[in-house]
């Protein structure tokens, strides 16, 4: 994902173990609801973990075109945040003597490059070197159409590594579906039934395959290019997540896995903790992400995290196992770092304030070209030749004109900077950039562009920003 971690925001101190006081539970409401109506973004289903136990789950807003009143037990699909489960998986088969996390990929998955050379434990820390199939923040044409986890593998696998295993840490959706086909050949059974009988049934979870999770009963994902229309978003077709991010649950389930990782119950405990130690390069240095969560030590305080971003979902959940505390939000959109600020305004009701963000350095040519590809969207000319294959294709007429009207009308901006160093994904170059303007209107353009050459964007994203 492209948020960094919550907690690297927050400063330690002990947390009460308590229920929220009526103050607090009108605070949590307008967080929410202000944050919602400021971003456009149309629903959030909140739960928080105080002192070991759920204290507050509620539902906000419009959860679909046919949900008439928010539930807190419909299941949102938290993608990505499933990769923890799928490591959870692997780790129980460990323990049951099926396989070992240095097993080769070769052993269990043939074709894969260098397949004899990447060990389990670095598909699920993102040292494989495999490339990830889906970097960019939006679908690309080939998800219209079903796929198979070796229909993924078939055609990100098999490419070339983009660094030998071990040596760098890059985020590979591709990993997570190796790891996932390994599960459900040392299992003998499907992916989500192993966990529906090991983990959601004995924490008394709601678990459903998020590719199921759509109809009029469940949350509807939502879009929106740029500062246009909030429109409905067109699910990907079955497949795309497998175990990189299958699942859909409530945000009180969600946070019942949280307090089995504050107690250590479920899972041994030297299970937890091997999840939750970052993984080291062969350099030696810390990568910040164990086996399918970040987790580190903020300004004193332990933190394990994750988010999450599905077509048309974003999603995040912090837990502070030291303190038996867990912030999760939920939402029904793809736009927008609401699902985030939320989580951060939250967790200053259950932890102290939070501390300035650091400001990254300025890459002052590639900031440049940003800013004048930003104009030429808000011009309505964007210069295609920038842009990969993929980008056009995500720049169709409503996109370019949703873009256009939306931008042009907020003027010139006051400020378009770097917001953190660039850094590796999926074979791209990630770069975050913040846009103000004269009435403190603020916009976040987040890109992803070839390393070498002509350093075309294959991703050029502009969303509300806090």
């Amino acid at each position: 994902m492209r948020f960094l971690p919550l907690a690297l925001l927050l400063v330690a101190t002990p947390v009460a173990a308590q229920d929220l006081t009526p103050a607090e539970t009108a605070k949590v409401d307008s967080i929410v609801t202000d944050t919602l109506a400021r971003n456009g973004v149309p629903s959030a289903s909140v739960a928080i973990v105080r002192g070991g136990r759920i204290v507050f789950a509620k539902a906000y807003g419009k959860q679909s075109e046919t949900i008439a009143t928010p539930r807190t037990d419909a299941p949102y699909q938290i993608a990505s945040i499933s990769k923890q489960f799928t490591a959870a998986a692997i780790l129980m088969l460990e323990d049951e003597g099926k396989l070992s996390l240095n097993d080769t990929v070769a052993k269990w998955v043939p074709g894969v490059t260098d397949g004899d050379k990447i060990t389990i434990r670095q598909l699920l820390s993102h040292t494989s070197g495999l490339q990830d199939y889906w970097p960019q923040d939006y679908s690309f044409a080939a998800m219209e159409k079903p796929v198979t986890p070796q229909g993924i593998v078939d055609r990100w696998a098999k490419k070339p590594l983009d660094f030998a295993p071990g040596t760098q840490w890059q985020y590979s959706n591709t990993g997570y579906v190796v790891a996932g086909m390994i599960v459900e050949k040392a299992a003998g059974k499907p992916l989500l039934a192993y966990l529906q009988d090991k983990v959601f049934k004995p924490l008394g979870m709601k678990a459903i395959d998020q590719d199921l999770a759509v109809g009029k009963d469940f949350p509807q994902g939502y879009h929106r290019y740029a500062l246009g229309p909030v429109r409905v978003e067109k699910p990907a077709a079955r497949g795309w997540l497998f175990a990189a991010g299958e699942l859909a649950m409530s945000a009180s389930d969600l946070a019942k896995w949280d307090i089995a990782r504050m107690n250590r119950s479920l899972l041994p405990a030297d299970d937890w903790q091997v999840q939750e130690t970052p993984i080291l390069l062969t350099n030696g240095k810390s990568t910040g992400y164990g086996l399918g969560v970040f987790a580190g030590t903020a300004k004193g305080r332990k933190f394990v995290e994750h988010t999450g971003e599905a077509v048309g979902f974003l999603s995040e959940n912090i837990v502070y196992p030291d303190d038996k505390a867990a912030v999760v939000v939920l939402v029904n959109s793809d736009f927008s770092n609401a699902f985030t600020s939320i989580a951060g305004q939250i967790s200053d009701l259950v932890l102290p304030p939070a501390a300035g963000a650091e400001t990254a350095d300025a890459e002052t040519a590639k900031t440049a070209h940003a800013r004048a590809v930003f104009d030429e969207l808000r011009a309505g000319k964007l210069d295609r030749s920038t842009m990969t294959e993929d980008a056009n294709y995500y720049f169709d007429a409503t996109a370019s004109a949703d873009y256009r009207d939306s931008l042009s009308k907020l003027g010139e901006p006051t400020e378009f900077k770097l917001l953190r160093p660039a850094r590796l994904r999926g074979g791209f170059v990630n770069r975050n950039y913040g846009v103000t303007y004269k009435d403190r209107t603020k916009l976040s353009v987040v890109t992803y562009a070839e390393p070498d050459g002509a350093g075309r964007y294959e991703q050029f994203i502009v969303m509300p920003a806090e």
